[in-house]
């Protein structure tokens, strides 16, 4: 039997984030996931936010063009709300490269990856065990954590687009109908055309696939004499980071613990910023053995930080009629409604800064929000 200081599961930006993070503490850290290659199975659709940008080192060349513009479309498509920040917004990565980048990164810093193995891992034993492995965690039913309640699901395709001058643009159609619960989108970057959509399973009029080939032919966003180049899709979840995330051995992180933000359902940001805290708090437990450590990693405390976005999630999620959402679109046309809007896609509001100042990684720059950034 062989005895690692820490069994990561899943190596998504989560987990390699968090793996990373530790093996520059000095653990013996083992990274396994079930695929052969991170290539394959990407769920995320890889929009990064200025916030992430801002704060995480992330390789640019897998990064798209600067977005600054919104569109919100009510069902009709019919007279979007327009919204322009002074700002870089957001960027759509190419996951495939930024998964590629972390694994490099993870190793680098001496931890151990093997793709291709599925947990539990026959002939291995851990210290303690890190659940990354997405929205329905094995680890969290096999450690008696919570596991995720509320999800959503999505599909998403990428297709080439010619260049053009246009500006980069964030097309979001709001349709209880398409997408109840959420919303289908299109993102236009110069480059790619990311069409998608998701909503909750129990609401969707059809098979996701279908569903959003429909979408594509009616905003004409998917083009007519040209085939994906990426598919990727499966479950978010929207129920807000759970309650009971970590126990003597071991802690959930990314989707698996809930981080996504519960209204936009943007998970990339919290993912890198649990990790963060995580991985300081691991160190610290395996350090000392000192069980109430753990009382830092505290997803109640977190819920608590976000409650309002939550009430905002639950009455979306309950919305049914076109005309309702119609009548939302108008009212987003006026000044409070553009306001209230604007913070929401371009705030800085969509999680919670969860660092614990005591708990820092030593070594690890600082970023204008004191969250360690990796170098």
């Amino acid at each position: 039997m062989e005895m690692v200081d820490v069994l990561v599961v899943g190596a998504g930006l989560a987990g390699l984030h968090t793996a990373r993070l530790l093996a520059r503490r000095g653990l013996d850290v083992l990274v396994v996931d079930r695929r052969g290659t991170l290539d394959t199975g990407i769920r995320t659709t890889g929009i990064f936010v200025r916030r992430t940008l801002e704060d995480f080192a992330l390789p640019a060349g897998e990064l798209g063009p600067a977005i600054r513009r919104v569109l919100l479309y009510p069902p009709s498509l019919r007279g979007p709300v327009e919204l322009v920040s002074a700002r870089d917004e957001f960027r759509v990565a190419g996951m495939a490269g930024i998964y590629a980048h972390a694994l490099a990164a993870a190793r680098l810093a001496g931890a151990r990856v093997r793709l291709g193995v599925s947990y539990p891992v026959p002939g291995i034993a851990a210290r303690f065990t890190i659940g990354a492995d997405g929205a329905r965690s094995t680890v969290a039913r096999r450690l008696g954590l919570d596991v995720n309640r509320r999800l959503i699901v999505g599909v998403e395709e990428v297709f080439p687009v010619a260049v053009s001058a246009a500006e980069p643009t964030f097309h979001c159609v709001l349709d209880p109908r398409l997408a109840p619960g959420y919303l289908a989108w299109v993102v236009d970057d110069g480059r790619h055309a990311h069409v998608g959509l998701a909503g909750r399973p129990d609401r969707l009029a059809g098979p996701l696939p279908e569903l959003l080939r429909t979408f594509g032919r009616r905003f004409e966003a998917i083009p007519a004499a040209t085939g994906a180049v990426r598919r990727r899709g499966g479950p978010i979840p929207v129920g807000g980071v759970l309650r009971r995330l970590a126990c003597a051995h071991g802690l959930l992180v990314g989707d698996a613990a809930g981080a996504v933000s519960p209204l936009t359902a943007g998970g990339l940001d919290p993912c890198l910023r649990m990790a963060e805290l995580a991985a300081a708090v691991t160190g610290d437990y395996l350090r000392t053995g000192d069980v109430s450590v753990l009382r830092h990693y505290d997803g109640a405390a977190l819920r608590r930080r976000f409650r309002t976005r939550l009430l905002m999630r639950h009455a979306w999620s309950a919305v049914r009629s076109p005309a309702l959402t119609e009548a939302a679109c108008t009212l987003l046309r006026t000044p409070p409604g553009r306001a209230a809007a604007s913070r929401v896609l371009f705030g800085d509001g969509s999680f919670p800064d969860v660092r614990d100042p005591a708990h820092g990684d030593a070594g690890e720059s600082r970023g204008p929000t004191g969250i360690a950034v990796p170098r």
